[in-house]
């Protein structure tokens, strides 16, 4: 990697002695060299970037991205999966699960891990909560977290037994392990396709209550506070959700949770269109679960953003909307959606870059003299064009495909490789 000098960059990191301050920072050898208000550029093979008005922070995580690989290639393989959350700023993924086969074994888990050593962006296998995902036996957790899986979840998929939910609680707790919840009560949920609510009504639709997704979390937040483990939330949608959380984290339980970038700044009303691109699981909600789920991210309830990154082929979205399948990808839309709610940029950095890795219990990127350069630099006005030539990813399954985007990840460096784009 060439020896890089970041210029005029403002920094985000509150460790550091120039958050918030205009500062160079010169890069070589994959390490921060230098940090200061002017940093000579006369030096030979230097690469110099003009970061002024631009943000330098610690990398983004995202921890719920969901790649093909190894099984469903033709939705998005590893390769391409890296590519588009590199694009997107994260240097550093927790991927679902839900493969085929699922990542329910070591042989699994070591397979992502050897297979993504190289990249750029740093891939963690979320290993299954249940052996196949099919919420009967209980996965070897401990293998799969010697081999390298960083949390424990079945992706898409809720543990409607509670006694197996208990139990995996119970055994992560032994090795420090942590178990991701997928918030849904299926048999509340049914067979909806949307949010239950004035708009499904009104297209005559199957609705989704959110009081499937607090029941869950309800039920989960009991086995968690019996069992005296860590929890957390995947993908919360619900003002009731909120509330419920903030609650626990009161009484003290060991509880985080992350919301989607998509839910942050979309609701129901959009589906009036029938556009499949909107369909999601949990399903875009109301204006005031939006509201809420603001509050939530500012007075620390919601711990983190995600992009949760669902590939699709096409044939899985180009149809009828009561049949088209969940999701949408994310990983470089992200920015934008959470610059649009108008948070402040350094909570954005806390919950884009800080927490999903505190989550982890992951080592939280520096931006000091001598450590290893793992950052983002990025504008929040920047606008550029989401289309098939920017878009990294495989699938196109996106509403803000031929969109313009306000708020632009410009450079990328992790693992002594950079990546910057114009």
């Amino acid at each position: 990697m060439n020896t890089l000098l970041f210029r005029s960059a403002t920094l985000i990191c509150p460790n550091s002695e120039y958050h918030k301050k205009s500062v160079d920072v010169l890069i070589k050898d994959g390490k921060i060299e230098e940090l200061s208000g002017n940093i000579d550029a006369g030096k030979e093979g230097l690469q110099v970037i003009n970061a002024k008005g631009c943000y330098l922070a610690p990398g983004f995580f995202d921890l719920n991205a969901s790649f093909g690989e190894p099984g469903y290639e033709t939705r998005e393989d590893l390769i391409s999966g890296a590519l588009a959350a590199m694009a997107g700023g994260f240097t550093g993924v927790a991927i679902q699960p839900s493969t085929n086969p699922p990542i329910h074994s070591k042989s699994e888990v070591s397979y992502i891990v050897n297979r993504s050593s190289s990249f750029l962006t740093d891939v963690h296998p979320l290993g299954c909560i249940s052996y196949g995902r099919e919420g009967k036996d209980l996965a070897e957790l401990y293998d799969m977290k010697l081999a390298g899986a960083v949390a424990f979840t079945d992706g898409n998929r809720p543990i409607n037994d509670s006694g197996l939910m208990s139990r995996a609680l119970l055994y992560a707790k032994g090795f420090d392990g942590l178990v991701f919840s997928y918030p849904e009560d299926s048999s509340v949920a049914g067979k909806g396709k949307m949010n239950e609510g004035v708009v499904s009504t009104f297209l005559g639709m199957k609705g989704i209550p959110s009081l499937a997704e607090e029941i869950a979390i309800s039920r989960d937040l009991y086995l968690a506070e019996y069992n005296d483990s860590r929890i957390h939330f995947s993908t919360i949608s619900s003002a009731g959700s909120v509330r419920l959380i903030r609650e626990a984290k009161a009484k003290g339980v060991r509880v985080t949770c992350d919301v989607a970038a998509h839910h942050l700044v979309l609701t129901d009303e959009v589906l009036k269109g029938f556009d499949t691109n909107y369909k999601v699981k949990p399903p875009l909600r109301g204006m005031e679960d939006v509201d809420a789920l603001l509050e939530g991210l500012t007075d620390g309830t919601i711990d983190a953003i995600v992009s949760q990154h669902t590939p699709h082929e096409i044939e899985f979205k180009d149809v009828e909307f009561e049949i088209a399948s969940f999701g949408i990808i994310g990983l470089q839309t992200v920015l934008p959606l959470a610059l649009k709610t108008g948070l402040p940029v350094d909570l954005l950095v806390e919950k884009l870059s800080v927490n999903p890795r505190k989550i982890l219990n992951l080592p939280l990127p520096s931006l000091e003299k001598g450590d290893v350069a793992n950052l983002v630099l990025f504008s929040e006005d920047l606008e550029w064009v989401f289309d098939p030539g920017s878009n990294k990813s495989k699938a196109a399954n996106s509403p803000f495909i031929g969109q313009t985007l306000k708020g632009r990840v410009l450079a990328v460096c992790n693992n002594e490789q950079f990546y910057y784009q114009q």
